[in-house]
């Protein structure tokens, strides 16, 4: 990637991708691609990883039987092959109006904009293929992933235009792109995730049932994280909901208690679906988040 790409952005700042620069986004599991790359994929090639033998049925390549095994057994097997191929990624950014909150440097969505900056230049370094959904109710811009390094152009600049507004539904987008992709491979989600939840668990089954990798990233300010609310304040709903006028004091305790059990539910249920998730405090470096996810992401590779 070129400096001058790297400067036609302020969501691309040099300091975060030099730190996550060297890191490996490493498929779990099979990914498809249209060209060699890195990846395990369930397509079977010649010349590549030995991955199994089935038995031949006719029509088979004669020059695949395994006649090492035809001497032991009499019967024939034909080999297969792991073939090693590149994935194309979908980075699908929330950009509804809760993501408008900010306590602090950023807000959510400012904060989400450089996390998908930054992976979208990571991919396409390690010359995979990436593309870029900004959505709300419904899905708003798409740019298709490309591997070429002209696409971070193209995520640039819908980046810089993604503005918050309207209500959000990430079950939507979520069956949408389960529909949407042809071939399995990465989904990259950047939401606080302030929906219904079980709804959002059907979407992440759509795309597992599908076979893609998916990755969650729930945002959240640290004010939504510890409540540090004092004296009275009024609560204004970002997403139609009415504003409350209270006293912080007097619901802390049961605001804490039911953000754990959203917590825990969304996490869990992210487990079961074999779903990355990581929740995402803005207060933390974007540096910091990334190389935490993908150094894990590597670790459970190599177990």
């Amino acid at each position: 990637m070129s400096r001058t790409t790297r400067q036609k952005s302020r969501y691309l700042t040099p300091d975060v991708l030099d730190k996550i620069g060297t890191l490996e986004l490493a498929a779990r599991e099979v990914v498809e691609g249209l060209r060699v790359g890195m990846h395990k994929s369930p397509l079977r090639g010649f010349s590549t990883e030995f991955a199994q033998h089935r038995g031949y049925v006719p029509g088979d390549n004669l020059r695949r039987i395994d006649w090492r095994v035809y001497g032991r057994t009499e019967r024939y097997y034909v080999k297969l092959y792991e073939a090693e191929t590149n994935f194309d990624a979908n980075l699908l950014l929330d950009a509804s109006a809760s993501m408008r909150y900010g306590s602090g440097a950023f807000t959510k969505l400012e904060y989400a904009k450089y996390m998908v900056a930054s992976m979208a230049y990571l991919i396409i370094n390690q010359r995979d293929s990436v593309g870029l959904g900004v959505f709300d109710s419904a899905l708003r811009s798409y740019v298709r992933p490309k591997g070429s390094p002209s696409v971070i152009e193209d995520i640039a600049r819908e980046l810089e235009q993604a503005e918050p507004r309207q209500r959000t539904d990430v079950a939507g987008l979520l069956h949408d792109f389960a529909v949407r992709m042809p071939r399995r491979g990465f989904v990259m989600l950047f939401s606080d995730l302030l929906d219904n939840v079980d709804a959002f668990m059907k979407g992440l089954d759509h795309l597992r049932f599908r076979g893609h990798n998916v990755t969650v990233f729930q945002i959240l300010d640290p004010d939504e994280l510890n409540f540090p609310f004092h004296g009275t304040c009024r609560f204004q709903g970002l997403e139609g909901s009415p504003e409350v006028l209270t006293q912080p004091s007097r619901i802390r305790a049961a605001y804490l208690e039911e953000l754990r059990k959203l917590l825990g539910q969304i996490r869990e249920g992210c487990e079961r679906r074999h779903t990355d998730y990581v929740l995402v405090d803005t207060s933390r470096p974007v540096d910091e988040v990334l190389s935490t996810y993908l150094i894990r992401r590597l670790r459970s590779k190599a177990r």
